[in-house]
């Protein structure tokens, strides 16, 4: 639970909940309230704490009540000299104030609203330290003039000036360093931020530690942080401004370490990137789309994803305006039995919270439409701090009451029951939140009054006290735990990314938001609006804090569709229909009838995957006088054909060890080469605008097409057709029949369709099912095919220059692409959203994948073997003198042949 985490550090009854909001502590000394009833004094030991806007007697005693008096009903502060009449005892110095209201916390140390005493009040306190008595009048009286001033600017300035004062005038104290070898790097002022408070205090960072000294000493003297523990680390914006840091020693809490809030955005960044060059090797620094990645191939849950666009998308734990925010997933809270194959059970996730009901829409749509600039559909939002609290107040009441003033909410307005609590966001008009992680969680403490808290009676004369759970579940856990399976459900799973869409995505902002019913106040929108640039104090507090109670919209990840997760079967996309029925093809239950023989083979893939950096290089042969272009084996495998930049296709013998034949078409370099599904034609591409086919029991030629009007680059065979694409701007698709099936028969070339870019094509691509192309361009344009109606499915320019090769993962939901930029793309087939990006140290020429890792050829020679889901290199393979040009690998990616631009072809096969 995320509220645990700050209340573990200490064991005080005294909390910073018990400040106003915006209020800093800022001393405390030991001290006696003195009473007299009775004509008889009683003195009452405690902690006085000097607060910005309140002064804070905290008893030892727990029986006695933590009594608050805001500054602003004070009407006298006074020093009172100490008496040494002789024939009385003597009297120490006190401090009187005289108020008009006086707060009265934790009674009998029971967490209960406040009680406010209102009429003139006079107390007395005398200090255990006389010495310093005077001067704790002077702050007070200081602090009292600032509450009192009319405006709240010039308020909030007098208070930021007497605390920048005393943070100026303490420094870190070197004495709680836990090594004396430390060096420390950088101190400077900073505010521990916690959900609704802060804490002002100086942060040192050395080559082992991070500290922070809070300036009170409270909750502790001094929060150590070990930098090798540190597994993440966030940037967050606070307050609408660049100060926040986050830090984290888990890789999947929901509660960080501690989150801070710097003076200004230089100090932050000078932290944080000392933080992250120190520990390099101990963090990878993520993306949302390495995390999308990662999340589509099943390597992430639900649950783990949400959690990290949420913590890229500036949400936090200790900032309840930006809280994580969570999708209601079930629609549901009504029957005996949760069925998580119905579709019916769940939410529509395409639609905002405020859309789900139609009739409620239509009367927002009416108003919307008749609404002067800026528009808004919703007036409330779908997360702020008075939503994350009306969830959990019952393990955090006293966050309740330091947002609402020492008060509950009306019992009736309370969080009673889940089912009502859906029923209101589906029709109430201003209600539209959404979840918090919670819900998801393990810990069900937040559903039920483990506190015993007096909550109140609702109108029915009931006491508020546990939640009313839905009649499928058992208890509280059994809640949670059907809860978060219906969040991994496959339904779910299949449209989670129609909600990001909503909430983090493309649909957040602009047309697409409008047209989705996803349109709030655009107060609650990151750049909104520059609260730095109001110059009147006052308004720029007013709106920076109507801005923080509102809630806040996640900072937009996504500018473009976000793909759907791979899930078992792929039937429910609900994407465009041309894309459909694609993927639809593409199910592993219709490509192989015979399930257990596709099963066996793919387990075998993924064994020699996992087995990949054990390559062995079997021989090499120099059998070519220039760079090797292209790699083609016969289906037994005992032939491998190779063609070069030297104009000539070899045939070399892989049981003899040698090259048996040596074919020259033209003068002119060949560019690839493949075999046809007979085992008897090698098909070759050339420079010379022309397409070869070369029968291997005959010897020779069979066959030519002159189909381009400059050099071909690469070509690619499926079902009788040939995919020919060339430096003249296009890829060319040729129907290829012959009169029988003998192979000295001159073959028929039919033009099936002419597809044109914008720049020559160096690279082309076919899915394994043969449903889908893709061509990669001279000017870094990536562009996927339809091969049924040839009609463009996606183009994105992603590469700064020449796309070397391309090519589609097995499921055919990804393409990789790799350019002279030496980044290596992964781009989402269903919405061209570059899903992945990492740039190399080198230029990658060509490669083979599964996926998820890449063996890929350098310009070095090397054979790198990179795991894209953490954009690192898992192993390197010596191998070429030169740029590694030219890869072939087996079914069974058990073997491998490379060739390079040092003339020779090497085999590989993986260690057993």
């Amino acid at each position: 639970m995320a509220f645990f985490k700050t209340q573990e550090r200490t064991k005080e009854r005294f909390s910073l909940l018990l400040l106003d909001l915006e209020e800093y502590y800022f001393e405390q000394h030991t001290a006696y309230h003195v009473t007299s009833k009775s004509r008889k004094e009683k003195k009452i030991r405690g902690s006085f704490k000097v607060c910005s806007r309140s002064i804070i007697f905290d008893p030892d005693g727990l029986a006695e009540p933590i009594i608050k008096i805001p500054l602003r009903d004070c009407q006298k502060i006074e020093f009172v000299e100490k008496e040494n009449n002789p024939f009385n005892d003597p009297r120490p110095p006190a401090i009187t104030v005289s108020c008009e209201q006086v707060i009265f916390i934790k009674e009998s140390n029971v967490i209960a609203p406040y009680r406010n005493e209102r009429g003139s009040e006079k107390l007395t306190f005398e200090l255990e330290d006389w010495s310093k008595t005077e001067d704790v009048v002077q702050t007070l009286l200081q602090l009292h003039r600032a509450s009192c001033l009319d405006k709240l600017g010039d308020q909030t300035a007098m208070i930021a000036a007497n605390l920048q004062s005393r943070l100026a005038r303490s420094s870190f104290d070197k004495n709680w360093f836990q090594s004396v070898a430390e060096k420390p790097h950088m101190e400077c002022t900073v505010e521990m931020v916690m959900p609704l408070v802060s804490n002002p205090g100086h942060v040192c960072i050395t080559n082992e530690n991070l500290y922070f000294q809070p300036l009170n000493g409270h909750p502790q003297h001094v929060i150590q942080i070990k930098l090798n523990e540190v597994r993440r680390i966030y940037k967050r914006r606070h307050g609408l401004r660049p100060l926040g840091l986050e830090v984290f020693c888990s890789e999947n809490n929901l509660c960080s370490d501690i989150y801070l809030k710097f003076y200004n955005p230089a100090d932050r960044d000078e932290i944080y990137y000392y933080i992250a060059t120190f520990l390099e090797n101990h963090i990878k620094e993520h993306t949302a789309e390495s995390y999308m990645l990662q999340w589509q191939r099943g390597h992430l849950s639900n649950y783990e994803y949400l959690l990290h666009l949420n913590n890229l998308a500036d949400r936090s734990c200790n900032d309840l305006s930006q809280y994580p925010v969570f999708p209601w997933v079930i629609a549901d809270y009504t029957s005996t039995q949760l069925d998580l194959t119905n579709a019916a059970t769940f939410r529509d996730l395409s639609k905002p919270i405020g859309a789900l009901n139609q009739e409620r829409l239509d009367r927002l749509l009416a108003r919307y439409r008749g609404m002067p600039e800026p528009r808004f559909i919703y007036g409330s939002h779908y997360s702020s701090p008075g939503y994350v609290l009306f969830y959990l107040f019952r393990v955090a009441p006293e966050h309740m009451l330091c947002l609402q003033n020492g008060r509950y909410d009306h019992a009736d307005r309370m969080f009673n029951s889940i089912s009502e609590t859906w029923k209101n966001c589906l029709e109430g008009a201003t209600d539209f939140k959404e979840l918090i992680p919670e819900f998801y969680g393990n810990d069900s403490s937040f559903l039920e009054n483990r506190l015993s808290l007096d909550l109140g009676r609702k109108q029915n004369g009931t006491l508020v006290g546990d939640v009313l759970l839905p009649p499928w579940a058992l208890d509280a856990r059994d809640f949670l735990k059907k809860h978060k399976s219906a969040l991994e459900s496959q339904y779910v799973s299949e449209h989670l990314h129609e909600w990001i869409d909503l909430v983090f995505g493309f649909k957040q902002r602009g047309s697409e938001a409008v047209e989705a019913h996803n349109v709030f106040h655009p107060l609650t929108y990151e750049g909104g609006i520059d609260c730095d640039s109001i110059e009147d104090t006052d308004q720029r507090i007013a709106m920076l804090t109507q801005i923080l109670e509102f809630g806040q919209t996640p900072k937009q990840l996504f500018t473009s569709p976000h793909p759907q997760r791979i899930t078992p079967r792929f039937q429910n996309i609900t994407r465009s229909s041309s894309i459909n029925s694609t993927v639809g093809e593409l199910s592993p239950v219709s490509l192989c009838e015979d399930s257990s023989f596709e099963d066996l083979t793919e387990e075998s893939r993924k064994m020699a995957w996992g087995n990949m950096g054990n390559l062995n290089r079997i021989s090499s042969h120099k059998i070519h006088k220039e760079a090797v272009t292209g790699i083609a084996v016969t289906r037994d495998g005992a032939s491998i054909f190779s063609t070069s930049q030297d104009s000539t296709l070899k045939m070399f013998s892989k049981e003899l060890k040698e090259f048996q034949r040596s074919i020259s078409f033209s003068n002119m370099a060949l560019s690839s080469c493949l075999m046809l599904a007979d085992g008897k034609t090698v098909v070759c591409s050339s420079w010379d605008n022309n397409v070869y086919f070369y029968s291997i029991p005959y010897g020779r030629r069979q066959d030519t097409l002159m189909g381009h009007d400059d050099a071909v680059s690469e070509i690619c065979w499926f079902d009788d057709r040939l995919y020919t694409a060339s430096w003249d701007s296009t890829v060319k698709v040729w129907q290829c029949s012959s009169n029988n099936q003998s192979s000295h028969k001159k073959t028929k070339f039919e033009l099936l369709a002419e597809l044109e870019h914008d720049a020559g094509v160096n690279t082309v691509s076919l899915n394994p099912a043969g449903t889908l192309l893709v061509s990669g361009c001279k000017d870094g344009t990536v562009t996927i095919w339809d091969t049924s109606s040839y009609q463009t499915l996606q183009q994105v320019h992603c590469h700064a220059g020449t796309v070397h090769h391309s090519a589609f993962s097995p499921d055919s939901r990804h393409v990789l692409t790799v350019g002279d930029d030496s980044c290596m793309k992964v781009i989402d087939v269903q919405t061209g959203m570059v899903i992945s990006s990492v740039k190399a140290e080198e230029e990658q020429r060509c490669f083979c994948w599964d996926g998820s890792s890449v063996l890929c050829g350098g310009q070095s020679g090397n054979l790198l073997l990179w795991d894209l889901l953490s954009n690192t290199v898992i192993s390197r393979i010596p191998a070429h003198s030169g740029a590694v040009t030219a890869m072939w690998m087996n079914e069974l990616c058990n073997t491998v042949i490379t060739g390079g631009e040092d003339k020779q072809i090497m085999l590989w096969r993986l260690q057993s």
